[in-house]
């Protein structure tokens, strides 16, 4: 199938300080690639993966599961880290949850992680019934483009697939059991009125992690896709900074690239 108009990954060659962003669950890489570009101008390596499944239509992510999408964000991290002095992993939603376990797995390999209102748990009630209700409703309503912003619309599915939201939960409860594991300096950023994510979520987070490097910033004028919406900005310039603060090559690469 093709590649819906503005879901193609995105990839920049830069410097020797690289970023790998991992996008959310029936998105795609346009809910990041203004971020990607942000960092690409000012001389960072960037890589944008879409995700197995993503980005075509609903149904070619029924044949797909969290595994697919663990296996491509790991091969790209190992890209970035064969390439880059030092790699920094950054996550929308679902990209958040697979950016805690790149850190819980990869430990000092990556230099920090920053997470925009990432994804604990999947709180509705019907879930527990999905492993028998994934055989009879082969889909739900979609929950793309949750923006304030207007005019500002995400690129992603208008169905969920029954059968990926299943695996996606399998996903985010053995990844709770993880996150003891992650140890990296964190920056989280997330926004109280999220019609997606529970703020819950980024609490359970914060209470599970051991990272002792932790910054949390509230997105006060945003929704959940929060990269495409009025603190987008925000979280460009903070995730920058980030960088900035955990490597020392970074302004010598800015000055270079005039960024």
């Amino acid at each position: 199938m093709p590649v819906l108009p503005g879901a193609e990954p995105f990839r920049h060659e830069g410097g020797k300080v690289g970023v790998l962003l991992c996008h959310g669950f029936t998105g795609s890489p346009q809910s990041m690639r203004p971020w990607a570009d942000h960092l690409a101008a000012r001389g960072l390596t960037v890589s944008l993966p879409l995700l197995p499944g993503h980005g075509t239509r609903w149904q070619d992510m029924q044949l797909t599961g969290w595994q697919d999408w663990y296996a491509e964000v790991d091969r790209a991290l190992r890209e970035l880290l064969d390439r880059c002095e030092q790699v920094f992993v950054f996550g929308l939603s679902m990209g958040g949850a697979l950016t805690l376990r790149l850190a819980a797995k990869h430990g000092d390999s990556i230099s920090g992680i920053v997470l925009v209102n990432p994804v604990n748990k999947v709180h509705d009630p019907l879930a527990v019934a999905l492993p028998v209700v994934k055989h009879f409703v082969r889909s739900t309503p979609g929950i793309a483009s949750d923006i304030a912003k207007p005019g500002s619309v995400e690129v992603g599915y208008d169905r969920i697939p029954t059968r990926a939201a299943h695996s996606l939960r399998r996903f985010l409860q053995l990844l709770d059991t993880e996150l003891p594991q992650v140890t990296q300096p964190l920056l989280l950023l997330h926004s109280p009125q999220d019609h997606v994510v529970r703020p819950a979520d980024s609490a359970r987070i914060l209470a599970r992690v051991s990272s002792t490097d932790v910054t949390e910033t509230l997105l006060e004028q945003s929704y959940h896709v929060a990269t495409l919406d009025h603190d987008a900005e925000t979280i460009f310039a903070d995730s920058y900074a980030f960088v900035g603060r955990l490597t020392e090559s970074l302004g010598r690469e800015g000055a270079a690239s005039g960024g």
